[in-house]
């Protein structure tokens, strides 16, 4: 039961609030207070700790109590609360795409290695990013590359809309294009930089995550098949096609696939260049280059 934060001062809802979390044996139940609550009032961080003494309305207290209910339903904070930062970028989120995770910056810290290596960061670069739902990798890349262009494609409809808002409002609408497709499949020409974080879930693993992931997260962007390849294998066959002569590809990796998509890829001619683990030491990322 949700107990009333009716009458409440903020500091005390802050804490209220945790402790019904943590009862509920929420893993962050500080952390997630102070952003529920934080939203519901309209405030950041540093003016919520301003407002510590102000005394919640019944309208603001009944709204909380409701992110409450969520929350220990369950719900992830980012879908309570529409947004979530990645690579220290502001992004919105709807049911329509999964919720941005911290592993998955690995992409972008080996796909930038990559270019830094080959002196291509201040190139003018094609990038595609093959199932981009909110759009998170691309506009990461596009923050940090100011000479690229980029193509966010994906199958669904409202992924692409949320991924173009979230172009839009970070001010990257006039540097990428997104594209209705299943992977490559409508792409044309050569890019430099192909990126994906694809479904990658067995099916039959789906039903072991995390309540977080397999009730909330659309089931077609976790769905990687029966073996967890199948989008491994649409990429690669597409990617000798679509990459540049001297361009990258590279996917984010489940625990324990390292081997099968690299055999994959050698199969479709693409060498392996490089892997990068996340910081619970999986491997998380590959990069290819055509043979």
């Amino acid at each position: 039961m949700i107990a009333t934060l009716r009458g409440a001062l903020v500091a005390h809802a802050r804490r209220a609030l945790a402790e019904q979390l943590r009862a509920a044996g929420i893993e962050s139940p500080e952390l997630d207070a102070r952003v529920l609550i934080g939203h519901a009032l309209g405030l950041d961080h540093a003016a919520l700790a301003a407002a510590a003494t102000q005394q919640l309305s019944d309208l603001t207290a009944s709204q909380i109590e409701r992110f409450a209910a969520r929350r220990i339903s369950g719900e992830p904070v980012a879908r309570i609360v529409g947004k979530k930062e990645f690579w220290s970028l502001p992004l919105t989120v709807t049911p329509a795409v999964l919720v941005p995770r911290p592993e998955t910056e690995t992409v972008v810290e080996l796909a930038l290695a990559l270019l830094d290596r080959d002196g291509s960061r201040t190139r003018t670069l094609r990038i595609a990013d093959l199932a981009t739902g909110s759009g998170a990798i691309l506009v990461a890349l596009l923050s940090e590359l100011p000479k690229a262009r980029g193509t966010g494609t994906d199958i669904d409809t409202d992924a692409l809309q949320v991924a173009r808002a979230n172009a839009q409002r970070l001010g990257l609408d006039d540097r990428s294009d997104f594209v209705r497709c299943d992977y490559g499949t409508a792409l044309e020409g050569s890019f430099d930089l192909i990126v994906s974080n694809p479904p990658y879930v067995a099916s039959g693993d789906i039903a072991t995550l995390a309540r977080e992931v397999r009730e909330h997260d659309p089931h077609h962007a976790l769905d990687g098949g029966a073996d967890g390849l199948t989008a491994y294998r649409a990429i690669a066959a597409d990617a000798p096609r679509l990459l540049s002569a001297h361009g990258h590809l590279v996917l984010e990796l489940g625990a324990r696939q390292e081997r099968d998509v690299a055999e994959l890829l050698a199969s479709e001619g693409l060498a392996i260049a490089a892997i990068r683990h996340d910081l619970s030491g999986i491997t998380r990322a590959i990069a290819a280059r055509k043979s």
